[in-house]
């Protein structure tokens, strides 16, 4: 499995790229501008784009799907309210406004999405938001932002609520094996040992 990852303005956000070496399907997690490197990236490895993973709808991970993608947008279906007002916060950080994306496909907690052979695991973590889910997939979670290396996606906003947040931490997050990778949204790589011992929230 080959993982790109690409950081994206205006908050820095982490969106990866999975491909899958043999079948040359691809899945992008989080869309938060349209990447220049992702395209080469797809071409170089002659991939096919077959899904778009949203972790859940803040503006900042979504902006940057296209009206004409012909991949398939999976996501929660209780950010859908993030998802309908994404062009009320996006000229708040100088971004042009966007057609709201289609979702394909709606996940809940234990969906599995296939990868060319690969499994992909949805665990549902609300607590940043009411539809955060975190994406599992040869040993790796993409976080969103669930967690992330020392610290904890906010609470403050419409649907964030800081006891969920850390249920869904301690109760799914932490019980998944010591060495598996955490990449979250926003910063850099930790693992879910790191996080057991270090993060000053849990």
């Amino acid at each position: 499995m080959i993982l790109k990852t690409y950081v994206n303005p205006p908050i820095d956000n982490n969106n990866y790229l999975l491909i899958d070496e043999d079948s040359k399907e691809a899945a992008l997690i989080d869309c938060s501008c349209v990447n220049e490197n992702l395209k080469k990236d797809l071409n170089e490895y002659k991939a096919n784009l077959k899904y778009i993973l949203l972790t859940h709808g803040h503006f900042d991970h979504i902006a940057g799907i296209r009206p004409d993608t012909t991949a398939q947008v999976v996501m929660n279906k209780n950010d859908l309210n993030w998802l309908n007002k994404v062009n009320q916060y996006l000229p708040m950080f100088g971004m042009p406004e966007i057609t709201i994306p289609k979702i394909d496909i709606f996940v809940e907690d234990g969906s599995k999405l296939m990868l060319g052979d690969n499994d992909i695991k949805v665990i549902h973590t609300p607590g940043h938001t009411q539809g955060g889910v975190c994406y599992l997939v040869d040993g790796k979670l993409f976080s969103g932002d669930t967690i992330f290396r020392e610290s904890v996606g906010r609470t403050d906003l419409e649907g964030g609520d800081f006891d969920q947040i850390i249920d869904s931490i301690t109760n799914k997050i932490f019980t998944l094996p010591p060495d598996t990778l955490i990449y979250p949204g926003h910063g850099r790589m930790t693992s879910v040992e790191w996080e057991k011992e270090h993060n000053r929230f849990i």
